[in-house]
C-alpha cells in the first residue's frame, strides 16, 4: 500500500495498486515500500503511437511514448462499462436482452432478443468476447438508456482522476467525443483489478454462457496473448476501430513483478507486445496472431 501512496506523491498520479478493500484504513506500520523497477530500454521501433509500460508495485513508468496524448480507445472503453456495472449489480441478477439489440454494430455475441442472461454472463461477453451487444444491454439495464449510462461513465472518470478521458458510448465505437491517453487507461486497468468479477474475466481464455431460456453462447478471449500460456500475459483487453487502429491492455506477470502495458493506435499490437515482452522478461515471444486490421470487427 505504501507503494501506491508513493505513486501519488512522487508521480502526481492516483494510487495504482491496492489489495485492501476500498474503504479500509491502513496504518503506517502496515505500509511497505517496494523496490523500484529498472527503466526499460526498447531499441526496436514500435508501431503504436501511444505506449505506457508501468510497474504495478510502485506505479513507476518504465517506458512511455506520448503517454499523455488522448486518442480513440476502441473497446478499452469497456473497462469503464464493466466498472460501473460491478459497482452496482450482483452477478446473479437477470437482464432481459432488448428487442433492438440486433441493430448493434461491430463485435457482438449475438445475444438473442427477449431472452434473459445474468449480469455475470453479460460481463463475460463484455470482457472476454468484447461484445458490443453486451455493453448496450448492460448500459440500458443499469440506466434505462445508453445516454444516461454515458453520463455516469464520465462522472466516474472524473472521480477516478481520469482528467484526459471522455466517453460517448459504452462500446468503444468511434465518436469524436470519445478518447483517452495511455496513462489514464493504465490507471483504469489497474484500478479495476480490485474487483474479482472483472479481473477474473480478463484472465479467462473462454467461457460458455447460457440464457435462462437455454440458449448457449461460446465466447473466446479476443486477446491472443492471454490465450498463450508462454507469454507471461495473464489478463488483458483488446480494442479495434478505424479511428483507434489496434489498442491493447495487457497485465504481465514475471516472477515477483507485475506490469501493465497499454498500446494505442498500433498497426501490429502483438508484434509490439513481443518487443516489449522481450525487454521486460528477457525472452522472445512469437506473436500468436498476425493481424489484418481490416478483418477485425469494429469495437473488437
Amino acid at each position: 500500500m505504501m507503494s501506491s501512496v508513493l505513486s501519488a506523491l512522487l508521480l502526481g498520479m492516483p494510487p495504482l495498486l491496492a489489495t485492501t478493500p476500498l474503504d479500509a484504513t491502513v496504518t503506517l506500520q502496515e505500509m511497505r515500500i517496494a523496490p523500484p523497477a529498472e527503466k526499460l530500454t526498447i531499441d526496436r521501433h514500435l508501431s503504436a503511437s501511444g505506449v505506457l509500460v508501468m510497474d504495478l508495485q510502485t506505479g513507476q513508468p518504465l517506458f512511455e511514448e506520448q503517454a499523455d496524448i488522448a486518442r480513440p480507445m476502441a473497446s478499452l472503453t469497456k473497462l469503464m462499462t464493466a466498472l460501473i456495472i460491478v459497482e452496482h449489480h450482483p452477478m446473479n441478477e437477470w437482464v432481459k436482452i432488448p428487442e433492438g439489440i440486433a441493430d448493434t454494430r461491430g463485435s457482438v455475441a449475438y445475444l438473442p432478443p427477449g431472452e434473459h442472461f445474468t449480469v455475470g454472463n453479460l460481463l463475460s461477453a463484455l470482457l472476454i468476447a468484447s461484445a458490443n451487444d453486451a455493453a448496450v444491454a448492460l448500459a440500458q439495464h443499469h440506466s434505462g438508456s445508453t445516454g444516461a449510462f454515458v453520463k455516469e461513465m464520465n462522472e466516474r472518470a472524473k472521480v477516478l482522476g481520469l482528467r484526459a478521458t471522455s466517453y460517448a458510448n459504452p462500446t468503444g465505437l468511434d465518436d469524436p467525443r470519445q478518447w483517452s491517453p495511455p496513462r489514464d487507461l493504465a490507471w483504469l486497468a489497474t484500478f479495476v483489478q480490485r474487483y474479482p468479477d472483472i479481473s477474473e474475466r480478463m484472465k479467462k481464455h473462454g467461457v460458455t454462457i447460457t440464457s435462462r431460456e437455454g440458449q448457449a453462447l461460446v465466447l473466446t478471449h479476443t486477446h491472443a496473448l492471454v490465450r498463450d500460456p508462454t507469454s507471461s500475459v495473464i489478463a488483458g483487453k483488446t480494442g479495434t476501430t478505424d479511428a483507434a487502429e489496434q489498442c491493447l491492455v495487457s497485465l504481465v506477470e514475471e516472477e515477483d513483478r507485475k506490469y501493465v502495458v497499454v498500446l494505442e493506435h498500433s498497426l501490429a499490437r502483438y508484434t509490439d507486445m513481443g518487443v516489449i515482452l522481450k525487454a521486460l522478461i528477457g525472452r522472445d515471444i512469437v506473436p500468436v496472431l498476425p493481424e489484418d486490421n481490416s478483418a477485425l470487427p469494429a469495437g473488437h
